[in-house]
């Protein structure tokens, strides 16, 4: 059996900006230490909750913590960076680099409650060009089709990286050695699906064409959409977006009225434009409500929040027409 291709080598031949390849290549080593550090678990004494409430008022567990603080310092020391942005700090943190051009943002272990249980969580990051050598916050918030690349790890049965530079979607596997190697080449979201991800405890709480779409397809093949449909829900949106991408689907996860002065839950700059770029690059749509594009939100906030609909591009299509 012939060895899979190399990160290193994808990424050569990849057409990404040089220092966008350093980038990444810093993104893949930590990521895979870190993969060594949430497989511990118990073992090594990192589950549980750390005492610390974040910038969103969210209890922060250990892991939340660690991982932040090594993809921080790791990012921080690359020379090409100009500065890093993170779920789980206040605000931006500048580099010292004075040749720095890039940015970095960053969800350092997506699902948080999945910790405990021993059940998926991720990294998701995203990178952008910075506009000035010492950046400040207003020079992270650029919308999300000004990324140079995104992507995610999933720690999970493998621990895998999907990512894109602009020119369709990669996945790779961690091999025993501690290398990545390519698995997954030019993925792509089927254009049709039979599965939804969404949280249906709330279904009170949402939107009428949201609760339409979704008793639509609960209805089945009697129903409106004439097919069955599946649910499937991980709690953590690495976690359900590497299904979309894998098989098709759509996640949802919409406004609703138990805060209607907030537009959403999911926040912009670390998870829905990293994760809209990949979605849109394996020829699927990503939008806040069946039809407003993610990537052209413009960003008003370093956390800001918002709704979002993602997956197969038909299937998106009827959430707009609910």
């Amino acid at each position: 059996m012939t060895m899979p291709a190399a990160f290193d080598d994808w990424l050569a031949n990849s057409n990404a900006p040089e220092g966008v390849v350093e980038v990444l290549t810093v993104l893949g080593r930590t990521c895979a230490e870190i993969s060594t550090v949430v497989a511990g678990g118990a073992l090594t004494g990192v589950l549980g909750a750390s005492g610390v409430v974040n910038v969103q008022d969210e209890e922060q567990k250990k892991l939340d913590l660690i991982t932040n603080d090594m993809l921080t310092e790791a990012l921080l020391a690359c020379p090409v960076v100009a500065g890093v942005a993170s779920e789980e700090m206040d605000t931006v943190q500048p580099a010292t680099n004075a040749d720095g051009a890039w940015l970095v943002l960053f969800d350092p272990l997506d699902g948080s409650s999945n910790i405990d249980i021993n059940a998926p969580v991720g990294t998701i990051f995203s990178i952008l060009k910075s506009p000035n050598a010492a950046p400040t916050e207003a020079d992270f918030l650029q919308p999300g089709r000004d990324q140079l690349a995104s992507g995610y790890v999933l720690y999970g049965a493998q621990t895998m990286m999907v990512l894109t530079t602009g020119q369709g979607v990669a996945g790779f596997t961690l091999a025993g050695d501690g290398t990545w190697r390519l698995t997954h080449d030019a993925i792509q979201i089927p254009a049709d699906t039979k599965e939804f991800a969404i949280n249906m405890s709330n279904r009170r709480h949402w939107a009428e064409g949201v609760q339409r779409y979704i008793d639509g397809c609960l209805a089945g093949v009697e129903g409106p959409r004439g097919k069955n449909f599946n649910m499937r829900w991980v709690a953590a949106m690495v976690a359900d977006v590497h299904r979309v991408l894998m098989r098709g689907g759509v996640f949802l996860y919409p406004w609703d009225k138990r805060e209607p002065n907030k537009p959403g839950k999911l926040r912009l700059m670390y998870e829905g434009n990293p994760m809209a770029l990949l979605v849109e690059q394996a020829g699927g749509k990503a939008t806040t409500d069946g039809v407003q594009r993610i990537l052209d939100v413009e960003p008003t906030q370093l956390h800001q929040r918002i709704p979002i609909a993602l997956g197969s591009a038909n299937e998106i299509d009827q959430v707009a027409a609910a």
